[in-house]
Order: C-alpha cells, then structure tokens, then sequence
C-alpha cells in the first residue's frame, strides 16, 4: 500500500520514477474514552504516526522525491521543523538524492538526530521559526540555491512544493475509503497551512468526482501563538497574516504565511473555520491521548484534538457528527514533551524491594 494508488488524485509521477517506504494507509480509530465523556459519540482519529518516518510528512517526501528523480534532479534543497526534513531525508536516501537542510532554531533534538541519521546536512538558522522577516529570508535564499542545476526546493507548502504536497491529498481519500459515510467535520494542525489546503483540496476533489458536495467542512487550528491563519479565518479577513510567533509548540512555529491565503479560501468554501488553542491545553491533550486512548503522538499531534473540544464547547459542532482528527506526528518526535509527559524518573531498586 502507498499513496500511488490514488494516483489519479495527485500530481502525475511516471510509475518506473515512484519511491515508496508503505506510507499512507494509516488507521483511522475510533475515540474510545475522550469523545464518549464529552458526549461526542463519532469522534475519529487518523494516525498518521504510523509513517516510515513518524509522520503525515512521508507522502509529501513520497511524491515530491520521486519527482526529482523523473526531473533528473539530484540535490535536494530543504527547510524543516523536523518532521519534513526527516521524511525527505528517508526518501532522499532511498533515492540516493543529496539532501541538505535549513532548520528552524528550536527544532527538537529528536528530530534533529533523526535526520542526521538518514545522512541529511543540517544547519540550524537564529531566530528562523519564530521570526517571520527571517523566515522568509531563509526561503529566498534557498530559492536562490535551488536554481544550481540538478537541484530542487522542498518545503512543504503549495507555494514552494505543489507537487509534493499533492501526496498528502491522499490523506482526505483515505478518510472517506474508512468511514461508512462522510464526515461532517475534519480538524487539521496548521503551521504554513498546507496540510489544511491538501485535505480540503482532496474534498474539493471528490465533491467533483461524486458530481455531489458531500459536505465536510474542514477546520484548520492552530497555537494562539502562531495564529496566522486561524484567527484571520475566525474575524471573517480574507487574508492570513504574519506574527511574531511565541508557540512552543514543535513542528507549529511558522510565523510567516506560506499557503494561508488559499487556506483562507479553501476553509470558508466548505464552510469550515479556524480554531486558536493554547500550549498548555494541547500539552494535556497529548497526555490524555497517551493514556486515556493509548496513542502516542507529539504535541502538534494534538492540536486538532484541542480544536474540536473547542468547537464542542462553544457549540460550534453538533455532538452526533461525525468528526476526525488528524494525528500528524509520533510522540518520539519531541523529547522534551515525554519528559513533560512523565514527570518523575524511573526509580531504580533492589528486587527485593520491588514492592509491587
């Protein structure tokens, strides 16, 4: 299985050029504990966690990889947060591709090891991530860099990738395959916003195929901290704006706009909003779902969730809908967060003083 069997709905790659680790076809479950104590009984979520690399990241590299090799392109250029940067690199070295890049200043250590660990050169860049003026310098200057022959930008985001970011409509064809009907209600994380414009493409897509809308409104939450899009998408702007972002969430920290524009318009076409959330209710959100749901995701993984319980408390959403949350990344990604998670150490004791 992989994201090439929806072909059809993603940008056009030659079989003989298409990479594959097994990414995509990832659970969609069930809540089990948190929907049913709120009273929302259809709550979903999509675990995209179970990637080659941890995360939803793995069908952009997928499809933006094997591009480079129909192009004959040998050097990748990148940015990442980490979960980009780790995919590419997976995919890059399955390519025998090059793979150099810039990372955000408070990427990880996780993250950062486990993209040295596919072979990709790292340089971290002061102040990229949380300033929006040097965020976007990064991006002009790799711009620049990416024009050397055999070499190829990849950030992912529609304004740099559109090819790549193609393969993460898949999500939006998977959720519909699992489900017995549509869902009414789909809660993406948003950095740039373009896993949010990706999903709601895929819908847009099947509303075509279908020659019916099938009524799903797609929601894009993001920190209150890194509100470029979410909160222009909540006063009705029809533009997204840059901030100064304080997030400390990882993976989030994009203060300039990339794609948030077009999510904008891609949102309020299928009637969905933006969702601002603070770190302190998506870090106990990722707690809960380690231990009230067994799922093990990093903190941008639980945003969606804390959009959606905010939209269920303000009454935004009717507790029998039908509601998915996407799980972008696995709980491996951000070290620092499982010892938040943890609290206090392992003890070490005699066995005789077990205890138990």
């Amino acid at each position: 299985m992989s994201v090439w069997r929806f072909a059809d709905g993603i940008a056009p790659v030659a079989p003989e050029f298409r990479l594959t680790l097994g990414e995509g076809n990832t659970p969609l479950l069930p809540s089990r504990s948190i929907g049913p104590q709120l009273g929302l009984n259809n709550l979903w979520f999509k675990l995209e966690t179970t990637h080659p690399s941890g995360s939803y990241k793995d069908r952009f590299a997928a499809v933006a990889i094997s591009d480079m090799l129909a192009n004959g392109k040998r050097s990748c250029l990148a940015t990442s947060s980490g979960n980009t940067g780790s995919a590419l690199a997976a995919y890059c070295a399955l390519a025998g591709i090059q793979c150099r890049v810039a990372i955000v200043e408070k990427t990880p250590l996780g993250k950062l090891l486990q993209m040295q660990a596919y072979g990709a050169e790292l340089v971290r860049i002061r102040n990229f991530g949380t300033d929006a003026d040097v965020t976007e310098r990064v991006f002009e200057r790799l711009t620049f860099l990416s024009q050397q022959s055999g070499t190829a930008l990849q950030i992912s985001g529609f304004r740099y990738s559109p090819t790549g970011m193609s393969g993460v409509r898949t999500i939006g064809y998977e959720i519909l395959e699992q489900l017995p009907s549509p869902p009414q209600h789909v809660f993406c994380p948003g950095g740039g916003g373009g896993l949010t414009l990706a999903v709601a493409q895929a819908f847009e897509f099947l509303n075509e195929r279908h020659k019916q809308a099938l009524g799903v409104r797609v929601h894009c939450v993001q920190p209150v901290g890194n509100s470029t899009i979410a909160g222009p998408l909540r006063e009705g702007a029809e533009r997204a704006n840059d901030v100064a972002c304080t997030t400390a969430i990882s993976g989030l920290q994009v203060p300039s706009i990339i794609d948030g524009h077009e999510v904008i318009r891609a949102v309020r076409r299928c009637g969905g909003t933006g969702f601002e959330v603070e770190d302190e209710q998506v870090w106990q959100l990722q707690l809960r779902l380690a231990r009230e749901e067994g799922i093990f995701c990093e903190p941008a993984g639980a945003v969606a969730l804390a959009g959606a319980l905010t939209a269920a408390s303000q009454n935004e959403i009717d507790a029998n809908s039908t509601i998915v949350c996407l799980v972008t990344g696995s709980g491996f990604k951000d070290s620092p967060s499982l010892q938040r998670m943890a609290g206090t150490e392992c003890p070490i004791r005699e066995l005789d003083d077990l205890g138990w």
